[in-house]
């Protein structure tokens, strides 16, 4: 990946101001859509921004997901240390066709619609349950320790058999793994050790399957007999990582949305029938992953009137792309009456979020309880002083002190 110009952005960016992109993307979506930028490690790769571009981009299988190969765009420092590991580890979101499709489909009839709902009730519990502690606790309280980790914790943990005592131990480490700011030998040996942790509960599922995720996966697969402990543990940590981080996340900055947009959030209030809508926006405008969708060309293509030749690394800017005007009137304006449910939030494409009916699940269920069980809800400190997650991968709070 050469150029004879050096470019002059570094990514990822980082955002200044928690409800507007980085002004970079902007300026480049107006400019040059498609552009290159320099990566931590001083390689290049080509940039993304538009909505329709970002959408061709995650569509097309000239664009390899296979973040195992040497010319894989890096965009967290040391972060090519994870990629020099057995091709027999890699998970589903680094597989290309036509490995990708099968392991897709083994673990999707998991998260239908039909098997979600399933789930409503005892997520409902959850959530009654934290709210019941958060209001019998003190004031002012954190809710991203109060609700917002434990609610996906929870239900995770459930869904996978992990056991939820263990949960401080794999927050601990997965938050480590997310921060850009994170040595090369400490995103390695957190890396090592929840994929330790997985292997050793997966052996112990082995010796006895439980009627959840993993244990239905090893009793499907030995039948069909394409079992591996390493591939499900590949499967297990991507779920287990991406099932709490994320919703996590969306739980604060989604509340932070509705107390600081109170005529929408007593919209929401007065129907419930909106809440949905509210969580696609909440999806769309905050868009916490947007540095997620890194791709390498396998075949010369030309994206937006630029060719992208074979070899080079391209990030495909999901926050850009989901702030494009072309897309989305008034981009920057948070509105829950919009229906923008074509937003790239969970990617597009064969490799689209595998757990997106979950947490559109749980994010509605959190929002229209809290509305209903606490509606004076408001910030305890000014918007400056939240310590929101700056020097992470996947963007959000680190506390939101509440009162009521």
């Amino acid at each position: 990946m050469t150029t004879t110009e050096e470019p002059a952005l570094q990514f990822p960016l980082v955002r200044e101001c928690p409800f507007s992109p980085p002004a970079e993307y902007r300026q480049i979506r107006e400019e040059a859509p498609v552009t290159k930028v320099r990566t931590p490690e001083g390689k290049q790769m080509w940039v993304v921004t538009r909505h329709e571009d970002v959408r061709q981009v995650l569509n097309d299988r000239r664009f390899s997901a296979n973040r195992f190969h040497p010319d894989f765009p890096v965009l967290v420092e040391g972060g090519n240390a994870l990629r020099n590991r057995p091709e027999s580890e890699r998970s589903m979101i680094a597989m290309d066709a036509p490995e990708h499709g099968p392991a897709r489909r083994a673990v999707l009839g998991e998260f239908t619609v039909r098997r979600m709902e399933q789930l409503r009730p005892r997520i409902q519990q959850i959530v009654d349950e934290l709210i019941d502690n958060l209001l019998a606790g003190p004031r002012p309280a954190d809710l991203v320790e109060a609700l917002s980790l434990p609610v996906p914790s929870l239900v995770i943990c459930e869904l996978l058999g992990v056991p939820y005592a263990d949960h401080e131990f794999f927050q601990e480490h997965t938050s480590r793994l997310i921060k850009r700011t994170t040595s090369a030998e400490g995103r390695r040996e957190a890396f090592e050790t929840v994929r330790a942790y997985m292997g050793d509960l997966l052996a112990k599922k082995e010796a006895e399957p439980t009627d959840d995720l993993l244990g239905r996966q090893i009793v499907k697969l030995r039948e069909e007999g394409t079992y591996r402990r390493d591939a499900l543990v590949s499967l297990g940590f991507l779920l287990l990582v991406a099932g709490h981080e994320t919703t996590a996340n969306m739980i604060s900055l989604g509340t932070l949305a509705l107390i600081e947009n109170p005529e929408q959030a007593a919209a929401v209030k007065a129907d419930p029938g909106r809440t949905l809508d509210a969580v696609e926006e909440m999806l769309r405008y905050f868009t916490i992953v947007d540095a997620a969708t890194a791709r390498l060309c396998v075949e010369d293509v030309e994206i937006g009137g630029v060719t992208i030749r074979a070899g080079e690394g391209v990030l495909a800017v999901g926050l850009a792309a989901n702030r494009d005007p072309e897309a989305f009137p008034d981009p920057d304006e948070f509105d829950i009456e919009r229906g923008g449910r074509h937003h790239v939030a969970f990617g597009f494409g064969p490799h689209q979020c595998l757990g997106q009916n979950l947490a559109r699940m749980e994010l509605q269920i959190v929002f229209d309880t809290l509305l209903r069980r606490i509606p004076d809800l408001k910030l305890a400190v000014p918007v400056d002083e939240l310590p929101f997650k700056d020097d992470a991968s996947i963007y959000g709070l680190y506390r939101l002190p509440v009162t009521w």
